[in-house]
């Protein structure tokens, strides 16, 4: 029921594939104000450390480790992808391959243009070149549409398929991710790219990335446009392009965030309607006397009010930056707290480890899933969503804010350090990335965190470590 994301559990040769969902957002129609928070947050950066870019309060080295982690899976096949292309999103020990999902590349884009060095903006570009690839070379559709997930480099598949190409195909299309099934397209898979084009266009001026977060945002606009009782954004399409019922609260924030933005940059007075349908949906899912949000609904009808995930907590924050919503994060920070430690039974971390930070939703504290037969660690840590939290603090920058992010910084930091060693990209052994989870830990959604270098998790460290919103106009400068 959460939309982008996709994840391989692997055990010699047993393969099972579950697809999960992607994020939205809360914000109101007219681009979102700082309410008074932006100097503070930027106050807050700043006395982090003295360097606000990777290297600096993501520790000595840390960060600048964590851009080179993105450059890397930028460049993880270079004698095939020699122009636009997308990086790949896990390391090879995942098991998805060259596998590239399009909210991994947003996020990578946005990190790279957080460091603003000049080599990481040089990445970024070539990143977005590679949407703006995907969206008009789609081997089916004209519509300004992305898939979830894209190819981009060699491998023999499971049934022994050789897939020889790298992003481009040789009749010039994408190259999209038709083995595992990750044809389709979720909203909040198209609004992280679309926020990732404007972002990058507010960097370089070049309209080109205008135009397409523009599409992008008529795509949602057209094609999941609800008018059932709970309104907002529904949630997609699948491979056969057909319409998906649910949706997401995460989506629908993202929504906001890229709605207002694309207000902005354009000045056209439908995005702030557009954005204000996805807030009145998100206002919606807000259980006030719990303090957290819903994460959706399945037929746009009825709330579905189980599991509780992180994501919308944090995302609220970082895309409306609303007092009424803020202790989303404080609940987030208390009820999916965990630590891993190396003497539990299922943990996954090295003898005499621990590590802390939070999980997925409330269903992964409980979980007793199994993936091929390994069964999960419900007190695994979410680096990702660690890193989301931080990011968020270091925004909000409330009473405690900074002794938390320090705090979750450090967490990230030494599974940097400890985990994912010896992990490749395309072949090549990598460092520097940030796993996806400490154990193999369930969402409570279908789907599971890995132990595994993700362009994702590092990227979320990333923003934590330079104290920038990826979600504001501005956010990254």
């Amino acid at each position: 029921m959460l939309g982008r994301r996709s994840f391989l559990a692997l055990s010699g040769a047993a393969v099972a594939v579950a697809v999960g969902a992607s994020g939205a957002i809360a914000g109101g129609g007219t681009p979102v104000v700082a309410n008074g928070t932006g100097r503070r947050a930027g106050a807050l950066a700043g006395s982090l450390s003295s360097h606000p870019k990777p290297g600096g309060h993501g520790g000595p080295g840390h960060g600048a480790s964590a851009v080179a982690f993105l450059q890397a899976a930028a460049d993880a096949y270079p004698t095939l992808n020699t122009g636009p292309r997308l990086a790949q999103s896990y390391a090879d020990e995942l098991g998805l391959f060259s596998t590239a999902f399009v909210y991994d590349n947003a996020l990578a884009i946005l990190a790279l243009l957080a460091d603003g060095r000049r080599a990481s903006l040089a990445t970024a570009k070539a990143l977005g070149d590679g949407l703006v690839y995907a969206q008009e070379h789609d081997p089916a559709f004209d519509d300004g549409r992305l898939r979830q997930g894209y190819n981009v480099g060699p491998y023999t598949f499971y049934d022994g398929n050789p897939q020889p190409y790298g992003f481009v195909l040789p009749d010039g299309n994408a190259n999209i991710g038709w083995q595992f099934g990750f044809l389709g397209t979720a909203v909040g898979d198209m609004a992280w790219p679309g926020l990732a084009l404007a972002q990058l266009y507010g960097a370089t001026r070049e309209r080109r990335y205008r135009d397409a977060a523009v599409r992008i945002g008529e795509w949602i606009t057209t094609n999941t446009w609800s008018t059932k009782p709970l309104g907002g954004f529904s949630f997609g399409v699948d491979g056969a392009d057909n319409p998906v019922p649910n949706g997401s609260t995460e989506h629908n924030i993202d929504c906001i965030a890229f709605f207002a933005i694309l207000r902005t940059i354009t000045r056209d007075k439908k995005w702030t309607k557009a954005a204000a349908h996805a807030r009145a949906f998100v206002d919606r899912m807000w259980s006030r006397a719990d303090g957290w949000f819903w994460t959706g609904t399945n037929d746009g009808i009825e709330i579905n009010r189980s599991p509780v995930p992180l994501d919308p907590a944090t995302w609220s924050w970082l895309a409306l930056r609303e007092r009424k919503y803020a202790g989303a994060l404080d609940w987030a920070g208390r009820a999916l707290a965990t630590t891993d430690d190396a003497a539990a039974a299922t943990s996954q971390l090295p003898d005499g480890e621990r590590i802390s930070g939070v999980t997925f939703s409330t269903a992964s504290l409980t979980s007793t899933a199994q993936y091929n037969g390994i069964t999960v660690h419900p007190q695994g840590v979410w680096l990702e969503g660690t890193g989301q939290l931080a990011t968020s603090l270091a925004d909000r920058c409330g009473r405690g804010d900074e002794r938390s992010v320090r705090a979750l910084l450090g967490q990230i930091r030494h599974a940097q350090d400890v985990l994912g060693v010896g992990q490749h990209l395309g072949g090549v052994e990598v460092s520097g990335g940030v796993v996806a989870a400490s154990s193999l830990l369930d969402t409570g959604f279908g789907f599971g965190y890995f132990q595994v270098q993700h362009v994702g998790a590092t990227s979320w460290f990333v923003f934590a470590s330079t104290g920038t919103n990826p979600m504001r106009w501005g956010g990254l400068r």
